[in-house]
């Protein structure tokens, strides 16, 4: 069943399962995954943790432990996810330990209403890391332009971050900068930069969704064509630049004092188009030292499907940066299809966030003790 997933895990991709709940951690079935699906991370984010929470199972008791003390709807909220989070990471400890750092890792995400202030982004990571107190996680903080600074700052920390809401080629090269400077202050004020971690998340479906649009509205046989492209020529590339900055002095510099490569994490793998293969965006980012994000659909479907060929990405750079050409030249603006998504990106984590804060609030008012 798992041969396929295997054969990627050999190939370099590390694969991590976009999704947590707590019935996920209580039942086992996260441990089961790990034990036999060749998980090794966990990825959250703010509509996830709106699911899980907002389903119910599991968290009964601690809300209404949390509605007697009368705590606020945004304490409860962050008591609720790093208890989540804590937990999946004290499972994947072993994982952890035998990558040296690498793998092992559960992810959680600064309020996704702080993504346009650097002051608060920062505060809130330092939170977030203090809260959850284990080595194993990664704090999230989108590659929003007030993302950068803040990115910067939190590694100089010597806290390990997994870059969100990554979009285009040119922030992605933005946030391998900021990840290189945050290595830097953290060198200069004496941390072992060994023990910082760091992953850069590319979004890759939701690419094609908005590009197969603009294509379809234009009809033609040329644009046709190009359908379902986009997503991977643009994954392609920001492979390439990923090899490009990690293998020049800078990072050689940084390296010699003992830094990791920040390694390219492949986000939004789900389908969303049902005339592509179901595993398009995994048997077509093939690259060593990657990570693949997958929900769990995705992750069924590359165990039971998946076509794992060896590397699909170095060697097609020059076709991938054709097709963008092409895309381009049709009218399509690259520019303005990647600065929407990151938009809708950012107002979807809030009104996520919005609706777990409402949906909680209410719980805690339906939980609160008789006066």
């Amino acid at each position: 069943m798992t041969d396929a997933l295997k054969r990627l895990s050999d190939e370099g991709v590390a694969i991590w399962l976009d999704d947590l709940s707590r019935k996920r951690i209580t039942s086992g079935n996260l441990a089961e995954l790990i034990d036999q699906s060749h998980v090794v991370g966990v990825t959250t984010n703010p509509s996830i943790f709106q699911k899980a929470i907002s389903s119910g199972e599991g968290y009964e008791q601690q809300l209404a432990d949390l509605a007697a003390r009368k705590v606020t709807v945004d304490e409860a909220i962050r008591m609720i996810t790093t208890a989540d989070v804590r937990d999946a990471a004290d499972i994947l400890r072993p994982v952890f330990e035998a990558t040296d750092g690498q793998d092992g890792r559960v992810s959680i995400e600064v309020d996704p209403r702080l993504a346009h202030n650097t002051v608060a982004t920062v505060a809130e990571a330092k939170q977030l890391a203090w809260l959850v107190d284990r080595p194993n996680t990664l704090i999230k903080i989108p590659a929003t332009k007030a993302g950068l600074p803040a990115i910067a700052e939190v590694i100089g920390k010597g806290i390990s971050v997994n870059v969100t809401l990554i979009f285009s080629l040119e922030r992605y090269r933005a946030v391998m900068d900021a990840y290189l400077t945050g290595l830097e202050k953290a060198k200069a004020a004496g941390q072992d930069l060994s023990l910082i971690h760091s992953v850069a998340s590319f979004f890759v479906s939701r690419v094609d969704s908005e590009i197969d649009k603009r294509l379809d509205a234009l009809g033609t046989d040329e644009a046709k064509a190009l359908r379902g492209k986009a997503a991977l020529a643009n994954a392609r590339l920001a492979y390439q630049a990923y090899e490009e900055v990690f293998s020049s002095d800078r990072w050689a510099a940084l390296e010699k004092a003992g830094a990791n490569k920040q390694r390219p994490l492949w986000a939004s793998t789900g389908v969303k188009d049902p005339a592509y293969k179901d595993t398009l965006y995994v048997d077509d980012l093939v690259a060593p030292n990657t990570v693949n994000t997958m929900p769990e659909a995705t992750l069924e479907a590359a165990a039971d499907h998946g076509r794992i060929t060896g590397d699909t990405v170095r060697g097609t750079y020059e076709q991938a940066k054709a097709e963008l050409d092409a895309i381009a030249k049709l009218g399509i603006s690259y520019d303005e299809v990647v600065q929407l998504l990151e938009d809708e990106g950012v107002d979807k984590f809030e009104q996520s966030w919005n609706d777990l804060l409402k949906s909680t609030e209410a719980e805690l008012k339906r939980l609160a003790p008789e006066a």
